[in-house]
């Protein structure tokens, strides 16, 4: 009987298995990732990244095509770009989620106080959710 390592290459040259055993039987295959995506079609998991708020007041090009791209508001835009969710906002501000949610729709009419907590809340400059 052939070793598993040598049937899987034969059977895609292009891998590199590691065939773990448990009981002297093939029990894991453990392959390196870029061959795994590879072997299944799928696309690359992108790797987790901590969104960047610019020192300089500038508005990131992600928010910018969360805005235009889904009809959002600044204030929504920015917040799924922070990975913050409603509940969460509503938390740091103080309110419930639903009045927190009135708060990011499209076309709201949110006081200038009011963004000016949102903003501190998202750890952002006023200027960059004032648009």
């Amino acid at each position: 009987m052939k070793a598993p390592t040598e049937t899987a290459q034969r059977a895609h040259p292009a891998l590199h298995p590691t065939i773990l055993e448990a009981d002297g039987k093939p029990a894991f295959v453990v392959l390196r990732y870029a061959e795994y995506v590879a072997l299944i079609g799928a696309k690359p998991v992108p790797v987790n990244r901590m969104p960047r708020i610019p020192a300089d007041g500038t508005i990131p090009h992600e928010v910018v095509s969360l805005m235009a791209g889904n009809n959002w508001s600044i204030i929504r835009a920015w917040r799924e770009y922070l990975g913050i969710t409603q509940v969460e906002m509503a938390a740091r501000l103080g309110i419930r989620q639903p009045s927190y949610a009135a708060m990011e729709a499209s076309g709201a009419k949110t006081k200038k106080i009011t963004r000016e907590r949102i903003a501190v809340a998202m750890g952002v400059q006023f200027d960059q959710i004032d648009v």
